[in-house]
């Protein structure tokens, strides 16, 4: 299987519209684990130094054609804000529980993006300006619960894990990263795409960008999960703006 893509130019910057929210990002190992066979992600480093390197266009043209893969995070801890969040699940049934967020995110005139990968599927939700971290996962969490939609930890060994996994950063915190999409999984030694596009990286980003984004304007209407949303600024005066 022909792994190597070509990204042009235009394909790099819509991308980085999308899915980059801050520079710091982590690496896929190309090799397995001798010992658990898994590959895992590391935070690369200017040769000879202890200096992050800075995500960069170059760095997002190789995750794009297959050179390497990378991990990026939500949050930037400048702003505490997302430019998105991503549902991972991976337990049994797992796409499902999926699909039934998808929909009820629909009716909430919301369209979220469902990404295949290994195990189950990850669903993303884009926003037009980036949201307060803690206000995204009041949402996607609420909706879960109405869902009876497992979400994990809290006693609970599967569900689903909301990225962002934090509320807010403090300095020098990075968070959790996720794999970038529309790159190559080492260990299963293949790309996993969006549903509703041809499988090229023209056609994803293309379908990507004409999804409905997520505004201030979405918190508006009566659903339960957004009248809650809209008691919590009232209580706590930290609406979006």
């Amino acid at each position: 299987m022909n792994l190597r893509l070509n990204a042009s130019s235009e394909v790099v910057r819509d991308y980085f519209s999308l899915f980059v929210n801050r520079r710091a990002f982590t690496i896929q190992s190309k090799k397995p684990h001798p010992d658990s066979g898994r590959h895992y992600y590391f935070r690369p480093k200017e040769k000879g130094t202890d200096k992050s390197i800075s995500l960069t266009d170059h760095v997002l043209k190789q995750h794009l054609e297959g050179g390497i893969t990378i991990a990026l995070y939500a949050i930037n801890p400048s702003s505490q804000r997302c430019k998105w969040v991503a549902i991972d699940a991976d337990y049994k049934d797992s796409m499902e529980d999926l699909l039934k967020l998808q929909y009820y995110l629909s009716e909430d005139k919301v369209e979220a993006a469902l990404e295949m990968s290994k195990r189950g599927g990850h669903l993303w939700i884009f926003f037009a300006r980036p949201l307060l971290a803690r206000e995204c996962r009041i949402y996607i969490y609420d909706l879960a619960g109405r869902l009876q939609v497992p979400v994990k930890g809290a006693g609970l060994a599967e569900g689903i894990e909301v990225f962002p996994k934090h509320d807010q950063l403090q300095a020098g915190e990075f968070g959790n990263a996720i794999r970038g999409p529309l790159g190559v999984h080492r260990g299963a030694n293949r790309r996993y795409w969006f549903y509703g596009a041809d499988y090229t990286l023209e056609q994803q980003v293309a379908y990507l960008k004409r999804l409905r984004k997520v505004t201030e304007g979405n918190y508006a209407t009566s659903s339960p999960a957004k009248v809650f949303l809209m008691s919590y600024w009232a209580i706590t005066g930290t609406a979006t703006v």
